[in-house]
Formats: structure tokens, C-alpha cells, sequence
């Protein structure tokens, strides 16, 4: 459990701050994975205040545009990849976790990584990190994914949480190499870090 004092109150003011600053279709989006995440949460025996926070509020950079990204990351000290100043959309979730402590108050190391890791993941996830990245592949508003049935199944279905970042970094890197799009690095060794990891359990 969190040790943060993290209200229905305050969670409910972020839903509100939310709905103003995002478009229409990206706030749902976010009410979505703040809702899928908080059924993972009680799934795997995870705090549902914290997921429903870091899922309503993951996408809370969304509404800068790339270059605008890049120009407040490097103003505020944020480092910056090559890969990412070359896709500055990625750094939303590199200045949504910034913008979440320093704008909407958030504490909670845990509740800003799953943030600032939603989008890439990354090897040696926490459980609320691979919550919230996986509910924001599998949330109801999501369309276009291949497998996406089967891997919302597995996700409230199997015993094994890991078995469902493997099942979605793995169809992100086929995606992306069969659109000619370039993967990031963290994702690949994110994905190898977590097969490795199911052969060995």
C-alpha cells in the first residue's frame, strides 16, 4: 500500500484537471486505462488508488506537440535520448512524470515511473509499472492491435503478469518492423529482459 495520502478526493480533482487539460478523445482514453488499471490492480494485489492515479494521469503531456516536448525537457533539465529527439512524442511520458510531481502534486516514486514508463516500458518493471503499461494497450477504446483480444484475456486470465508484457512488446516490435518504423532500445531490451525471464521461472 501506498504511503502517500492519496484520497478519492484527490484522485477525483485529477479526473477534473484531466477533462480540461486533454482533448476529448485522449481524457476518455485516460478514464479507460485508469479503469482497466484499477481491476489489474485488485487482480495482481496492487494499490487501486495508485493505478487509478498513474492511469488517469499518464498521458497528462499529451496535449504538447513534439518539438515542444523536446523544448521542455531540455529547459528543465530532462535528459533526452538521440531515438527520442529524433520521435519527441515518446518524451510525453518522460514530461508527463515530471509535470505529474510538479504540477499535479504526485509524491509517489512508483506512481511517476509507471508513468514515465508507459509508453517504452523497461527491464525490472515494478507491478504497478507493468499495470499501467499494459492498461493502456488493452483499454476499451483501443482498436487496431492484432491480438488484442486474446491479450486482454491473458491479462485478467493468466497468473503470470509478465506473460502479457511479453505477449505486448512483442506484437509493438512487430508493428513497428513491418511499418519500417524505428524501435526503441528500451522496448527490445525490455522484451528480451522478459522472455529471458519466463524461461528461467
Amino acid at each position: 500500500m501506498s504511503s502517500y495520502n492519496y484520497d478519492d478526493k484527490f484522485m477525483y480533482s485529477l479526473y477534473d484537471k484531466m477533462e480540461k487539460q486533454l482533448k476529448h478523445h485522449r481524457y476518455i482514453h485516460s478514464v479507460g486505462v485508469a479503469g482497466i488499471a484499477a481491476a489489474l490492480a485488485m487482480k495482481y494485489d496492487e494499490d487501486v488508488f495508485k493505478a487509478q492515479i498513474a492511469g488517469i494521469l499518464h498521458d497528462c503531456a499529451k496535449s504538447y506537440k513534439d518539438d515542444e516536448l523536446i523544448e521542455q525537457c531540455i529547459k528543465n533539465d530532462i535528459e533526452i535520448t538521440g531515438f527520442e529527439k529524433a520521435n519527441g512524442f515518446l518524451l510525453h511520458a518522460k514530461y508527463g512524470a515530471y509535470l505529474a510531481e510538479k504540477k499535479y502534486g504526485i509524491e509517489d516514486p512508483d506512481i511517476l515511473n509507471a508513468i514515465r514508463w508507459h509508453t517504452t516500458g523497461r527491464q525490472n518493471m515494478s507491478l504497478l509499472e507493468k499495470i499501467v503499461f499494459i492498461s493502456d494497450y488493452i483499454e476499451p477504446t483501443r482498436s487496431k492491435a492484432s491480438d488484442l483480444d486474446r491479450i486482454r484475456s491473458r491479462a485478467f486470465n493468466s497468473d503470470n503478469i509478465d506473460e502479457v508484457l511479453v505477449m505486448i512488446m512483442g506484437d509493438t516490435i512487430r508493428y513497428l518492423s513491418s511499418s519500417e518504423n524505428s524501435i526503441d532500445i528500451t522496448t527490445m531490451s525490455a522484451y528480451e529482459y522478459y522472455k529471458r525471464k519466463q524461461i528461467n521461472e
